[in-house]
């Protein structure tokens, strides 16, 4: 049985932030991106964008009653590879994850559907 979960206001409609999956230990998300509260992206700065994105990701994973221990994948869509991006993602993530035993993550460049988004990331997490 899958359960629909998603952060308090931050439900699309038509779309999950998370499902869970009952009965299976596993938990998935929707792809999230660096957006305030009303969906438009954070153009302050490219870290507060990414930064955005995590805290997206930690609020969905709250409303499932997890955190990002439980994390066992991440995979990120980027939409250039240019060197500063990369190390903002990896100086963010880092401040995420538990650093004994990170994720296991795959990054991939793509377009995303707003030119003004630098990051989209989904994680599969593992419920106890």
């Amino acid at each position: 049985m899958l359960k629909a979960v998603n952060a308090p206001g931050k439900g699309w409609p038509g779309l999950s932030q998370g499902v869970m999956m009952k009965g299976s230990g596993v938990f998935v998300t929707t792809g999230h991106v660096g957006t305030d509260s009303s969906g438009e992206p954070i153009l302050t700065s490219l870290r507060d964008q990414i930064v955005a994105v995590f805290e997206n990701l930690k609020a969905t994973l709250e409303a499932a009653d997890l955190d990002f221990s439980h994390v066992a994948r991440m995979t990120c869509f980027v939409s250039n590879f240019e060197p500063e991006t990369l190390a903002t993602i990896r100086e963010v993530r880092t401040a995420y994850w538990n650093s004994e035993c990170p994720p296991a993550s795959v990054m991939v460049q793509a377009a995303l559907y707003d030119s003004r988004l630098v990051l989209e990331a989904d994680v599969i997490a593992v419920v106890p």
